[in-house]
């Protein structure tokens, strides 16, 4: 009884963990289209934030595996946290100073910590309990994750999108002192997030130096990382996490122009029940803000149909095969997309924005499913999975880079092919297990 409860006080407290990543992470997807203007870069170069973002998990995953399986879950935790705040903190200079790189360089620093506190905390939360009821754990603490997803994209519509960009040109013509005025005005609408953000992060290293937390590994393996390489498993999983990462990405990365594309503000403003919905979710009025950010307010929906799915995933999970669920909900994605591509209007928005529901599942349940029986290599397979975190890097400038070639709708395809990946394997490991169940 006092294991049981020492283990669901850990969960809660890591929980809190998913929560800010997700946060964070969103709210980084939100300045995309910002810095798309403020640099006038093409979608191609505007993506490559993502690319300094998403490199951290290419970089750091290997070598935050290896420290975790040193210095334990808790340790790890801190130093991720630690990380996360300088990175924040590293936005406002960038923002002072309009410099693109020092941009990236703040992105890759707090995508730094993210990348070690995924490491830490997906493995930790799955064995928190039972092998058989990873899945749902893992599926109701990434729920908390899509909280924070849910959240962000007000945010950043609200502080990141809600004034218009002037370009150039623009500001040439502009006196010194409304020219300085401008520089600083946009600086602060950056700034300010993301000082409050690293308070908030600091304040949660402190607290883990204090809390106490159940200790599950008991040696660090040797030769962990080359026993996981020759593992199909465990590499078909990777390969789920690189393609489901890179098309979620992609999708949220673009949201916002791919609207802006359809002039769906122009419909919201002209539908009662749009506008309606967009002024509440804004808390003000449509005529008052730009374009951006009133099609901005709805990748809300996106981001919380991951949410509600999590929380459905994560009973569905136990009463069913977690991979029956997740090749289910990767068809679902698939459906959604062929739907977006072939229409205009609302009904492109939503059933796009509806994929983020089938989304929701996948990413712990392949997690969950890879390293289902490691035991105490799971930290090293948790830094290879982690690791494959980098398609977030890798399939979004694919996607720009077609969407500058052949537009929107007809680059759908490559975000098709990745989540018809997604159902091969929920098939495939499905079959695995039914295989060892009955040789057992």
């Amino acid at each position: 009884m006092t294991e049981k409860k020492s283990f669901r006080s850990a969960f809660i407290t890591v929980t809190v963990l998913f929560f800010l990543w997700g946060f964070i992470t969103v709210l980084v997807d939100s300045l995309v289209p910002r810095l798309k203007d403020v640099f006038e870069l093409s979608y191609f170069q505007a993506v490559l934030v993502q690319f300094a973002f998403f490199l951290a998990y290419l970089v750091i995953s290997l070598p935050a595996g290896a420290l975790l399986s040193r210095i334990g879950y808790k340790k790890g935790i801190i130093v991720g946290l630690i990380t996360m705040a300088v990175g924040c903190l590293l936005f406002y200079p960038a923002a002072a100073d309009r410099q693109f790189w020092l941009f990236l360089v703040a992105y890759f620093t707090l995508a730094g910590g993210i990348t070690v506190l995924q490491v830490a905390a997906n493995p930790y939360v799955s064995v928190l309990g039972s092998e058989e009821g990873a899945s749902s754990r893992l599926n109701l603490s990434q729920a908390f994750n899509s909280l924070g997803t849910a959240i962000a994209p007000l945010i950043g519509a609200s502080f990141l999108l809600s004034d218009t960009i002037k370009s150039s040109a623009e500001i040439s013509v502009l006196n010194d002192i409304d020219k300085s005025a401008y520089y600083i005005s946009e600086a602060s609408a950056v700034q300010t997030p993301f000082l409050f953000i690293a308070a908030f992060i600091g304040f949660l290293a402190l607290l883990f130096l204090f809390i106490k937390l159940p200790k599950i590994l008991e040696k660090s393996p040797v030769g962990g990382y080359g026993k996981l390489l020759k593992n199909k498993i465990v590499m078909l999983g990777a390969l789920g996490i690189f393609l489901y990462v890179g098309a979620e990405v992609a999708i949220g990365s673009f949201l916002v122009n791919y609207f802006m594309s359809m002039n769906i503000s122009e419909i919201i403003l002209q539908n009662d029940t749009m506008k309606y919905i967009a002024e509440h979710l804004l808390n003000t009025d449509l005529n008052l803000i730009d374009a951006k950010a009133i099609v901005g307010a709805f990748v809300v929906f996106y981001w919380s149909g991951a949410m509600i799915g999590r929380f459905v995933g994560a009973y569905l999970t136990r009463i069913m095969k977690p991979t029956k669920v997740l090749s289910i909900f990767a068809s679902l994605a698939v459906l959604m997309l062929l739907i977006s591509m072939h229409t205009y209007g609302l009904a492109s928005m939503w059933s796009i924005l509806a994929v983020g529901l089938f989304n929701s599942i996948m990413f712990p349940t392949i997690f969950a499913l890879t390293i289902d029986g490691l035991g105490d290599l799971k930290p090293q397979a948790s830094g290879l999975l982690c690791m494959a975190i980098f398609g977030g890097a890798v399939i979004p400038p694919m996607y720009g880079f077609l969407t500058d070639n052949i537009g929107f709708k007809f680059a759908l395809f490559l975000i098709i092919a990745c989540y018809g990946y997604i159902v091969f394997f929920g098939i495939l490991k499905g079959r695995k297990l039914m295989a060892k169940k009955y040789a057992s």
